[in-house]
């Protein structure tokens, strides 16, 4: 079972989730859509999925550094836990105020957590998947003080718990606090484009590090939010790669090895003075400012839910015990895992072929999930039910064939 203080907490993440839609009816406030928020959980999803096997090398590298080259022992006490929980802070700004500033950590990981046009407590869920191949290395210094991989994980886990109900826009600023805690109103300014907020108010928890750093903003007018390109997709694992696949155009678009370095490595943004130089943020006004939208019938949506319900259920069961599962079937559980997510976008977004696949996805899963049980008394009731439920899936597919039939015809009629 996965002890990560992160994992355990999920049940509340969707409780609080909760809270905030409930606050949303009776303030008749919009601050979510439906399949902005899903494709944040997605990605929240698909970090917890993907982290099954990153987590091994970097908890691994973090381990054998303490083992083999730490400079004291340092036993697990109280004073021991706020001195790691404030150090690890310290190197969470600096992963974090890098992961900003270099591009290829940019593009390579923290892009997709700034992608959403939304700012709810979904939004904080929403992380890219390979971010910790850029950001573990500022972690290996706690190692080398001799802060044993227990203590690092329980400290970084309740960081990222704290930085998940900062995640909000129903929360105004909170008086003294301001002035040495991470707050709603500092991470809203952080997950602005306006110019004067980017690369803004990096602290995990406390915002004393930005203060002493010199990257502090006060929250001036409401941000608008989202990334200056906007990723203008609901697919989630394209959401991952797109910030890449641009990095990697301009990098064959530069020439010299040392100007691709510079693309690689320079602030986003950066470019020869033969292509322009640096582009800084456009200047952009919430006011006449347009989100990304597609629009598809109530019956997609509530399909989309219903069948989301049940992904999230698979995924956090599989989170528990992952650890007891061999290789293979952490690799079929996690394609399937993926599989749903992207057909969740997919039909968002109106896209045929994943339709027609979605007929197969719902039994497929139920196959698997009976292959992992098959020796248990309820296999078989399992089994039963799945294939219920695929049924139910078919019929209700059928029912809004029409949607995606008549995106076909539209293509059809360009060519």
């Amino acid at each position: 079972m996965d002890l990560n203080p992160v994992t355990l907490a999920i049940p509340i993440y969707f409780i609080l989730i909760g809270i905030e839609l409930l606050a949303e009816q009776f303030q008749r406030s919009h601050t979510y859509r439906l399949n902005d928020a899903l494709t944040n959980i997605s990605c929240g999803t698909g970090q917890q999925v993907v982290g099954v096997f990153l987590k091994v090398l970097a908890i691994g590298l973090y381990t054998w550094v303490y083992e083999n080259f730490r400079l004291f022992d340092i036993p697990p006490t109280w004073l021991a836990f706020v001195a790691v929980f404030v150090l690890d802070d310290l190197a969470y700004y600096w992963a974090h105020r890098t992961s900003h500033e270099i591009n290829l950590f940019w593009n390579g990981g923290h892009v997709v957590h700034h992608q959403s046009e939304d700012y709810n407590l979904s939004v904080a869920l929403r992380q890219g998947w390979f971010q910790i191949v850029f950001t573990f290395p500022f972690t290996l210094p706690l190692a080398l003080l001799g802060f044993s991989p227990v203590q690092l994980v329980m400290a970084h886990g309740i960081n990222l718990l704290y930085q998940f109900w900062i995640h909000t826009e129903k929360i105004d600023k909170l008086g003294f606090l301001e002035w040495f805690m991470n707050t709603p109103s500092h991470h809203r300014v952080h997950h602005g484009r306006n110019p004067k907020y980017i690369d803004k108010n990096h602290a995990g928890v406390f915002i004393i590090w930005d203060r002493m750093f010199g990257t502090f903003q006060v929250e001036e007018e409401r941000p608008v939010y989202g990334i200056t390109t906007p990723t203008a997709s609901w697919n989630p694992i394209w959401v991952q790669f797109k910030g890449l696949t641009q990095v990697f155009k301009h990098v064959s678009q530069t020439p010299g090895l040392l100007n691709k370095l510079k693309v690689l490595f320079y602030k986003p943004g950066w470019h020869t003075p033969e292509q322009g130089g640096y582009q800084p943020a456009p200047e952009v006004h919430r006011e006449d400012y347009r989100k990304f939208q597609t629009n598809v019938p109530y019956t997609v949506n509530w399909y989309v839910f219903v069948q989301y319900v049940f992904t999230l259920g698979g995924a956090a069961y599989f989170a528990f015990i992952e650890s007891k599962l061999p290789l293979d079937t952490k690799i079929i559980c996690a394609l399937l895992i993926a599989w749903a997510i992207v057909s969740a976008g997919g039909l968002f977004e109106k896209r045929r072929w994943i339709y027609w696949l979605e007929f197969a996805r719902p039994l497929l899963s139920a196959g698997v999930i009976y292959s992992l049980i098959a020796d248990s008394a309820l296999a078989n009731l399992v089994l039963g039910v799945g294939m219920g439920l695929s049924l139910v899936s078919w019929l209700w597919l059928l029912s809004f064939r029409s949607v995606f039939l008549n995106e076909e015809l539209k293509e059809l009629q360009k060519i």
